[in-house]
């Protein structure tokens, strides 16, 4: 298949290749899972070949976001990774060739953040079994949202608000692969609708600073939650400043953040022990 560029075989059809492939995602083998199934589904879906199912597909994997959720350290939690990607490519399928109500893509966008709040298993790595990391599946589903045009002005604020609760969420991991860029990304092309003002991304950014220095004073050293949201921040800064395409208000929320990783870092940065915010 992947020799070919992911032809759609004509052994079987359409609906029972589906079956196969979307079984396959939550496979505990990594070539089938992800060098076989979720490629040649984001392809076939980028492509168009499920233009006119694109709606009963979507509804479809995201019943997998449900599989095992809640559990950790299982195999379960492939499907629901997986099945985050492949409903990405269904909503950016939608943004290039409208095909589908906006009612839908939101049901999508709600049924994603729940899961995201929800899992548990925030292995990056499983051995023998390859990449777990559904942090960075889900925000990539995220940065799909986003980039909607079903999503709105009050929508993409709830999206910024789950984010950021995701980031503070309590964990017993650190996270070890690309989690934090990934959900740095998904928040700039967030902004990059330019449809929040400034202060309300101040704002948003500064609280998350909060928590993380509220974890710090409260143990005594960094726990997984303040490490994490510390590498969410600087992941931030890096997307605000490297970003080719940068939101319009790039330059004042470079600010902020810059204050925020002073604030968190005095010894290293120059920063104050509490800063303005904070009161």
């Amino acid at each position: 298949m992947r020799a070919a560029d992911f032809p759609v075989p004509n052994v079987a059809p359409l609906a029972d290749l589906t079956t196969e492939l979307t079984s396959l995602l939550g496979s505990p083998d990594p070539e089938l899972r992800d060098e076989l199934a979720l490629p040649t589904l984001q392809t076939w879906i980028r492509r168009g070949v499920y233009d006119h199912l694109l709606a009963g597909l979507g509804d479809g994997i995201a019943a997998g976001l449900n599989n095992g959720l809640g559990r950790r350290d299982d195999d379960s939690v492939f499907r629901r990774s997986r099945s985050a990607s492949v409903l990405a490519a269904c909503i950016r399928r939608d943004t290039a060739v409208p095909l589908l109500t906006g009612g839908r893509v939101l049901d999508w966008a709600d049924r994603l953040a729940t899961w995201l709040l929800s899992e548990r298993d925030l292995r990056p790595h499983a051995e023998q079994k390859g990449w777990v990391r559904a942090i960075s599946h889900g925000a990539d589903a995220l940065a799909a949202v986003a980039g909607s045009p079903h999503c709105g002005r009050a929508e993409l604020s709830i999206l910024l608000d789950m984010i950021g609760e995701r980031v503070t969420a309590p964990a017993r991991t650190h996270w070890a692969a690309d989690e934090a860029d990934q959900l740095a990304a998904a928040t700039t092309r967030l902004l990059k609708r330019s449809t929040l003002p400034l202060d309300h991304v101040e704002l948003w950014i500064a609280t998350i600073g909060d928590r993380s220095y509220g974890r710090r004073i409260g143990h005594g050293s960094p726990d997984a939650v303040a490490i994490n949201t510390d590498a969410f921040i600087r992941a931030m800064y890096l997307n605000l400043a490297l970003a080719p395409d940068p939101p319009a208000i790039r330059a004042n929320l470079l600010l902020t953040v810059v204050a925020v990783l002073r604030e968190l870092h005095p010894e290293l940065l120059g920063g104050q022990d509490h800063s303005p915010h904070r009161g």
